[in-house]
């Protein structure tokens, strides 16, 4: 029902700003003082708000809550690590996670 009424009220603002009465039509534009420009911000401003209404009209789907693992608790140790070139150790600082 709100669909068919929005778009009897589009429909009607058309045809409303589309027919003219014949002494606005005739009408020289010398005592313009802004009133056209006012009318059309006032038009885009209440087009606006009815198109923002119709396109937030449907349905919300919101995600219920999820379980989520914790981030594994990672830290750094020195560790001592074998050279591959001459078969000693050294100390590295390595990252460990659990």
């Amino acid at each position: 029902m709100k669909r068919v009424i929005s778009s009897l009220l589009i429909a009607t603002a058309l045809v409303g700003s589309a027919i003219q009465p014949a002494a606005a039509r005739d009408h020289h534009h010398h005592y313009n003082t802004g009133r056209v420009i006012a009318g059309g911000v006032a038009a885009g401003v209440v087009g606006g708000l009815i198109g923002g209404a119709i396109a937030n009209s449907g349905p919300r789907y919101v995600d219920g809550p999820r379980y989520v693992e914790p981030a594994p608790r990672c830290w750094y140790e020195d560790r001592d690590v074998r050279n591959r070139y001459d078969g000693g150790y050294h100390t590295e600082t390595v990252r460990v996670c659990e």
